[in-house]
């Protein structure tokens, strides 16, 4: 019975943070804000890499290289 009492409560927190995560995840996205790591290359760098290993000049690893 106690242990019944105290899976509900745990259960009943969880949902409650699970709640407040998604408030606070939604806040921010109106903020402007978003999640995850930033990007380590622009998108004029992206280009110009993706050119030179397409065109041939360069190859993926020399490339992958180059973004260390």
């Amino acid at each position: 019975m106690m242990m019944q009492m105290v899976g509900s409560f745990a259960e009943f927190e969880r949902a409650m943070i699970r709640e407040r995560t998604s408030a606070g995840l939604a806040q921010a996205r109106l903020e402007g804000r978003v999640g995850g790591r930033r990007r380590k290359l622009d998108d004029k760098k992206r280009r110009e890499i993706a050119e030179s290993v397409i065109s041939g000049r360069k190859s993926g690893a020399e490339m992958a290289r180059y973004m260390t």
